[in-house]
């Protein structure tokens, strides 16, 4: 296949960053590191505005309310997951559409490394619940996306049913997050990466 196809297919969806105040940038670095290390629900805005070293009332000013922070972390964490998809397939230089799958299993490895807290996005999802929070859209759009790209290549590749190979796909990628978050499986991406290729090789194929 030709080089130039061998990158990410589908929309991803990620709107540009609002422009912030400084104190805005500060208040949105505080949240994202406190929310990831700590828990949402566990930490408060007084927390979150003595990090940043504002008021509550920039707070507020800032992001109209705790849930919308949630929401603005959340888009913030789903930017930087995505660029560092991109660092991660210039590094990995995939040749096939299924090199593309499995690169974005590997990059699991190092996105997680030095973190015990596993995936923020279902770590979210955990804490907030409702289906109406303002989050929850960034939550499983992030989610639906990974599905919808694994589909992608899957159908590049000459696959059979791409969409029942994309949805066990995903069920391997999310499967190592929680397992690496809750059974404290320290190598489940590694696993995870080696049963990805594994299903991948035995898939039969539209030519075969």
């Amino acid at each position: 296949m030709p080089a130039q196809q061998m990158r990410l297919l589908v929309d991803r969806g990620v709107p540009v960053a609002d422009r912030l105040t400084p104190a805005g940038t500060r208040i949105l670095a505080a949240a994202s590191t406190l929310f990831y290390e700590q828990g949402i629900r566990t930490v408060g805005v007084d927390a979150i505005a003595a990090a940043a070293e504002v008021t509550k009332k920039t707070l507020y000013d800032r992001f109209g309310s705790k849930d919308r922070l949630i929401a603005a972390y959340l888009e913030h964490r789903n930017r930087v997951w995505h660029e560092f998809l991109d660092e991660q397939l210039v590094l990995r230089a995939p040749q096939t559409a299924e090199d593309v799958v499995l690169a974005l299993f590997g990059a699991l490895t190092d996105w997680l490394a030095g973190s015990r807290n596993g995936c923020g996005f279902i770590n979210a999802s955990v804490e907030l619940a409702a289906p109406d929070h303002p989050a929850m859209p960034v939550i499983v759009g992030q989610k639906q996306w990974m599905r919808s790209e694994f589909e992608a290549q899957a159908r590049l590749a000459g696959m059979a049913d791409p969409g029942e190979l994309a949805d066990r796909l995903l069920l391997l990628h999310e499967g190592a997050l929680v397992s690496y978050r809750v059974a404290a499986m320290t190598n489940a991406t590694e696993v995870a990466a080696r049963a990805a290729a594994d299903l991948l090789a035995g898939w039969p194929r539209l030519d075969g």
